[in-house]
């Protein structure tokens, strides 16, 4: 594992073309729970399945009971970064890491510090009214009771968390930014992520340059097109980097 890391290590020091694609691993470690492993939220009992709750369909006919499970386990503002976000803050401001692609809605690439995130599932961070299209905070969602609605004077209309739901298709003008990075990209560094979820995933397919890492601890089935693969936590990795 050492010899991996020494080669990622030195692929990293001859590169300023880098793009970071990450999935729910890059969080774990702030101790924010994934989906998909035995603990993760899709494995969790509640009165509907996860899954159906964060569609699309769900929120709109029971709002009440989206916002419940919402804010019980999608709420991130106490979390903070960890040594993976921290370490792509830096390579950022080094100039070698052009862009951090995330499937990610904690907010926490830009808590540590990076500039270009694209968030290709949207953040919690930023919160509409449907009715009027104000702008709330993720301090007020989270913190009123019920069902978050409208402050602006005479609008009563429910405020919709800016992420991605289960029938709701991907930001295409962000689709289309982290294509062109990939594309361009001399080495991408995929990261906690199982690459099960379409079509983020299938962005990796766009990547024409010299290096593919995978880190994850998982097998993934993009394992065999990679130039490395390291099956390891990102924060044992990310602390040697």
């Amino acid at each position: 594992m050492d010899s991996k890391i020494k080669t990622l290590s030195k692929l990293i020091k001859e590169t300023d073309n880098i793009v970071f694609f990450g999935g729910a691993g890059v969080s774990t470690e702030s101790g924010i729970p994934d989906f998909r492993s035995k603990d993760g939220l899709y494995n969790q009992k509640y009165k509907y399945p996860p899954e159906e709750i964060l569609s699309h369909s769900f929120f709109m006919k029971y709002p009440e009971e989206f916002f419940k499970f919402y804010k019980d386990k999608m709420n991130s503002l106490n979390f903070e970064p960890n040594i993976t976000h921290k370490k792509l803050a830096f390579l950022e401001n080094e100039g070698k890491l052009k862009a951090v692609i995330t499937q990610n809605i904690d907010g926490l690439h830009y808590k540590a510090g990076s500039k270009n995130v694209l968030e290709l599932h949207g953040s919690i961070m930023r919160n509409h009214c449907m009715k009027c299209g104000k702008a709330h905070s993720a301090e007020y969602v989270f913190g009123c009771s019920g069902v978050p609605k409208c402050q602006r004077i005479r609008c009563d209309g429910i405020v919709k968390p800016d992420i991605v739901l289960y029938e709701e298709p991907l930001n295409e003008e962000i689709v289309a930014k982290a294509v062109d990075y990939i594309s361009r990209a001399d080495l991408l560094i995929v990261g906690g992520t199982s690459l099960t979820v379409f079509p983020a995933s299938g962005l990796i397919n766009y990547f024409r340059g010299d290096n593919l890492v995978l880190i994850n601890r998982d097998e993934t089935s993009f394992d065999e097109r990679a130039d490395l693969v390291i099956n390891e936590s990102l924060g044992e990795v990310f602390k040697e980097i």
